[in-house]
């Protein structure tokens, strides 16, 4: 993930990654040192392209005032790997196609993902036959990837997070009841993995949406998946309009 700092009318470019190492320059080596002072900062904005008056983050820089740098966040296309391709995995995947996620649909019963049912060619199909090896090997390193493990059981449920917890992507989700997921979340602890990975898998996994069928399973997945990229909180747009309403009531 990398951001690139661009001085508005020279073109000159800068580039911070995410471990702070720098590509190029502004022309002003203080600029540029405040420039990746501040790119944690820039890196938690959204992925519009905004521009900044070089006072609002180095005020001491007064040779530079009045001038303007063009911040952009510049990461990979968001990657989703779902384990099992039952009735909400299906529809997940289709799903996540549909906003521009690269998308992964796993499962060990090859005839679960097959071209005849996935025509889409951009959904990338995956016959398990290890769910563990499978799982981390679409994972990869982890960075920019959100998981959902929707399996049909337990055992299952556990080989995938195994690999899951292991790669440490960006968003971990589980399918199920507490029952169930508790049962898969507990056998891990007795494993070793580290509380606050276990804590932080989203499980029971989606919004309260009140759904009930797949598709709407689904949907409510990919809401929270994206409200965890963007920053979202998941409540409702118009909520203050509602509780002004009340006041003046």
């Amino acid at each position: 993930m990398t951001i690139v700092a661009a001085e508005q009318g020279v073109g000159a470019k800068l580039l911070v990654k995410e471990d702070s190492a720098t590509v190029g320059t502004l022309g002003d080596a203080e600029l540029d040192a405040a420039l990746t002072r501040h790119a944690p900062a820039f890196l938690r904005l959204r992925r519009e392209a905004n521009t900044y008056a070089v006072e609002e983050f180095a005020p001491e820089l007064t040779a530079w005032r009045g001038a303007r740098v063009l911040c952009e966040r510049i990461e990979p296309e968001p990657r989703l790997v779902i384990c099992g391709a039952g009735h909400v995995g299906a529809a997940l995947a289709r799903l996540a196609l549909l906003i521009g996620y690269q998308t992964t649909l796993i499962d060990d019963r090859a005839a679960f993902v097959t071209r005849e049912q996935f025509p889409d060619v951009r959904l990338n199909l995956v016959a398990a036959t290890d769910w563990t090896e499978s799982t981390a090997t679409e994972i990869g390193n982890g960075r920019g990837v959100a998981v959902v493990v929707v399996t049909r059981g337990h055992n299952e449920d556990e080989e995938c997070m195994r690999a899951v917890l292991a790669a440490q992507p960006d968003y971990v989700g589980m399918i199920g009841s507490k029952r169930r997921t508790n049962i898969v979340l507990d056998r891990l602890r007795e494993l070793g993995f580290p509380a606050a990975q276990i804590n932080a898998v989203r499980a029971p996994v989606g919004l309260d949406i009140g759904s009930i069928s797949p598709a709407e399973v689904a949907l409510s997945i990919l809401a929270e998946i994206v409200a965890e990229r963007r920053g979202g909180t998941g409540a409702s747009l118009s909520a203050w309009r509602r509780a002004e309403t009340q006041a003046i009531l």
